[in-house]
């Protein structure tokens, strides 16, 4: 009997999560496979498509422009992973603490990371605008540290990092809940056992703190990291001129000389990359 009704449990199970395996195969599985397909094609506008083998793989490795593009995103993972990391850190010990109006400071503090996207990019937009902006005008006019007004969006050699600092300060609140929830729940005891040994605020930090939220802390990056390689909207939005491999993916199956074929083969790249980042925070963070 108790064989049948495990039987029957395991029967309504599989009946409970076909719908979501369904809707998953769909909506993920497919578009993945079927992209993996174009990368083996030339893949024209009327919709035809020519098969060329490793063709594209080949082409996209001799072309320096998305050696540019790798290069460009290397440099924002590791401006925003690290920027948001440490910035959350400095929030939740500072909100950490006992002080008049905690609560309404960290309410301040999420108010970037709910903020829509469309509109806080415009918003930067005009803080760098070179005529009227607010960046300009207090450089140029108020402290008189350059003669000349920039347009630091406009200019590809500066747009990328003031892509990493808006990232930075739309990103860490995230980076701060995770890290406030755990500091949270370290016990007080040990703060006080490092303070009869002998450590100061900076030697508890490393002594408890620090081996406390490393776990936290391995989490935060790792996602961050798998986040931010296929960060594509804040990007295109506020620097169209910044090419990171989500952008440069972009231009080439939409804009200009189209080569869908070739932006198919860009996306496995970032998919056998992601897939490592990924399996390395399943098997060394969750431990599956």
């Amino acid at each position: 009997m108790s064989s049948y009704l495990r039987q029957q449990e395991s029967r309504l199970g599989i009946r409970l999560v076909a719908p979501a395996v369904g809707i998953i195969g769909l909506l993920v599985v497919y578009p993945i496979a079927f992209n993996i397909y174009l990368s083996f094609f030339d893949v024209q506008l009327n919709g035809d498509k020519h098969f060329v083998g490793i063709h594209n793989y080949t082409t996209l490795l001799s072309n320096t422009e998305f050696y540019h593009s790798a290069w460009t995103s290397l440099i924002y993972l590791m401006g925003t992973v690290a920027g948001t990391t440490m910035l959350g850190l400095a929030a939740a010990l500072l909100m950490n603490q006992q002080f008049r109006f905690r609560n309404t400071a960290r309410s301040l503090i999420l108010l970037p990371y709910f903020a829509p996207v469309i509109s806080v990019v415009f918003g930067w937009q005009f803080i760098f605008d070179p005529v009227n902006g607010i960046y300009n005008h207090l450089v140029v006019d108020v402290l008189s540290l350059t003669g000349t007004r920039r347009n630091l969006i406009g200019d590809p050699d500066t747009a990328l990092w003031v892509v990493i600092v808006f990232d930075i300060w739309k990103h860490f609140p995230i980076a701060y809940l995770l890290l406030l929830a755990k500091l949270q729940s370290i016990p007080r005891d040990l703060y006080e056992a490092a303070a009869i040994d002998g450590h100061g605020p900076w030697g508890r930090f490393w002594a408890v703190t620090l081996p406390e939220i490393r776990f936290v802390l391995g989490t935060v990056i790792l996602l961050r990291l798998i986040w931010n390689l296929n960060r594509f909207e804040e990007v295109f939005l506020l620097a169209p001129n910044v090419k990171t491999l989500p952008v440069f993916t972009y231009y080439q199956a939409f804009t200009g000389v189209i080569d869908q074929g070739l932006a198919a083969t860009v996306s496995v790249l970032q998919l056998l990359l992601l897939t490592g980042l990924i399996w390395y925070y399943v098997r060394k963070v969750l431990k599956w």
